[in-house]
């Protein structure tokens, strides 16, 4: 359900995205006299099989005493979202989702689901948001893409259990961001990510060569600059508002002492408004792309 990553694709293959013999997803480090944060960027769905994790994440986890998520780790988050998400994500009794498409639209919408295997009647029940969550999960699911091999599950995993782990977001507040969005930015989210899948294939794949390149001009071009082309209001509170209120909070820890991991989207992290830059105009060093 992110769509600060753009550039969904209906055919995705190891073979097209397989890492480089280096791969070097960027990494910066934020530091002052008594505390050192490391920041990742994640791509939150992954192929099996990719070979991603830098050095420095590894051996930042080794070190850390704290480790940062958008939401908290584990299940008992993940079946929070669900159980919110249907909850909050349906339209009201006697609404459809098609007919408040244009029908250039709507058939465009019909024809992603068809091909994706989505159930037309069950779409046809849900505000735009999740609608638009469901088409995408359903294109991941169609190119072997899952949550599972996402980078914040490989992260869990691999931190020893000693290191404190720690959300920058409840699910409620995160669910809140799409749930609460204007009914035409909703529209124009779901449009832009129907026609991506259609029009542009190999989005994805670009994106994820970019991100394990370190490429993070390519990364804001492709994870970025779409949206806020085509929905600058969801860009605004998906992204912008978010890394400022983020900011706040890697300040507070920063102020303290000690070692840290940070992982969240990696379009929170590129850009003259991503959290590097941020901590960089407060006053901390921070190296890296």
């Amino acid at each position: 359900m992110k769509r600060i990553l753009t550039g969904l694709c209906a055919a995705l293959s190891l073979a097209a995205i397989a890492a480089p013999a280096r791969a070097a997803p960027p990494v910066w480090v934020v530091k002052d006299a008594d505390s050192e944060m490391l920041l990742f960027g994640s791509i939150h769905v992954l192929p099996p099989g990719l070979a991603w994790r830098p050095a420095a994440l590894d051996a930042g986890l080794k070190r850390a005493d704290d480790l940062w998520f958008e939401l908290p780790a584990g299940p008992a988050a993940e079946q929070e979202i669900s159980r919110l998400a249907a909850s909050t994500g349906v339209l009201p009794p006697g609404q459809s989702l098609f007919t408040l498409l244009t029908p250039k639209d709507a058939q465009l919408l019909l024809r992603a689901a068809e091909g994706l295997g989505v159930d037309k009647t069950t779409l046809d029940r849900l505000e735009p948001w999740l609608a638009e969550v469901a088409i995408a999960a359903a294109a991941y699911r169609a190119a072997g893409a899952d949550t599972q091999f996402g980078v914040e599950k490989m992260v869990e995993a691999a931190a020893p259990p000693r290191v404190r782990r720690q959300a920058l977001e409840t699910p409620a507040e995160q669910l809140s961001l799409f749930d609460q969005s204007p009914l035409a930015e909703q529209i124009a989210s779901l449009n832009q990510t129907v026609r991506e899948l259609q029009e542009d294939p190999e989005g994805y794949n670009k994106l994820v060569r970019a991100w394990l390149a370190g490429d993070v001009t390519t990364l804001d071009q492709e994870a970025l600059e779409p949206m806020r082309q085509a929905s600058p209001g969801v860009f605004q509170r998906l992204v912008t508002d978010r890394n400022a209120r983020w900011v706040v909070e890697l300040d507070g820890r920063l102020k303290g002492k000690g070692r840290t991991v940070v992982v969240v989207g990696v379009g929170h992290l590129v850009g003259a408004d991503g959290l590097p830059a941020r901590l960089r105009a407060l006053g901390y060093s921070v190296t890296g792309p």
